[in-house]
């Protein structure tokens, strides 16, 4: 990325979106989302089964706005896909769902075969250039250590004129130290052995390993030098007459708890 004079990183921002996600995020659907974050150690099928249906529906929606049609017959990667929980919605809504996740252990966590699961790094996605209809990321750029390298990658694999969403935790939001918070306002390494001392145990998203501090402004800055064409941009939990709030310096650190970045491919 270059270093000197880059665009201003407001530009993307202040585009006025007319999407048909846009109708679709009210107030209804923000309660049902954040008070599913509860469940996400305990119940992670109805947590992780909510984001899944919500993400078909975003995707859907955007990918109807570039292209006119739904995603019958698209071929769709999901770039940090985990244990399975997405593969049934994109199969209903007649997508062909390819998962890529480093981690074998999540690939089988929650017990559920996808046939189409690559084991392979999000940085370095093993897929040739121009070879899917969508690419999307889904609360995974907090995980590893190089997110817009990641970024970068995504757009490299999908088709011109493709759709690419990427939407990741705030580390200054609420959720940003997922089990650890709200502990990581303080630190997230005095965080993360607040919660050894308290659980006798790591955490599983642990600090500096496999947790990592990115930033809304991380996002804008990518969003105003990538190559890809940055739709809009929005606070993925927020209703719709709460998407200015990724306008403002600091609020937004606090308040956007995810970021999405929608784009498509020159």
């Amino acid at each position: 990325m270059p270093t000197a004079s880059p665009p201003t990183i407001e530009r993307p921002v202040l585009r006025r979106d007319r999407s048909r996600f846009a109708r679709r995020a009210t107030l209804r659907r923000s309660l049902r989302l954040l008070t599913s974050f509860r469940f996400e150690q305990s119940d992670p099928a109805r947590f992780y089964g909510g984001i899944a249906t919500d993400s078909a529906d975003l995707i859907g929606d955007f990918y109807a706005d570039i292209a006119g049609t739904d995603l019958t017959g698209t071929f769709v990667l999901d770039v940090g896909g985990g244990p399975g929980y997405f593969a049934d919605e994109f199969a209903e809504a007649g997508a062909r769902y390819v998962s890529v996740e480093p981690d074998p252990s999540e690939m089988h966590a929650a017990g559920l075969r996808v046939s189409g699961s690559v084991r392979g790094s999000g940085m370095a996605l093993p897929f040739r250039d121009n070879a899917f209809d969508v690419c999307f990321s889904s609360n995974v750029a907090e995980h590893v250590p190089h997110p817009w390298v990641m970024a970068e990658e995504m757009v490299r694999v999908t088709k011109p004129g493709g759709l690419i969403v990427y939407s990741y935790t705030v580390w200054h939001g609420p959720f940003g130290g997922h089990e650890t918070g709200l502990w990581h306002y303080l630190g997230g390494e005095y965080a993360a052995r607040r919660y050894f001392r308290k659980h006798g145990r790591e955490p599983k998203n642990r600090f500096g390993r496999s947790l990592f501090a990115v930033t809304a402004a991380d996002g804008l800055r990518w969003a105003a030098t990538t190559s890809a064409d940055v739709r809009t941009i929005f606070p993925r939990y927020h209703p719709r007459w709460a998407w200015w709030l990724v306008r403002i310096p600091v609020v937004r650190e606090l308040l956007v708890s995810n970021l999405v970045v929608v784009a498509t491919k020159r």
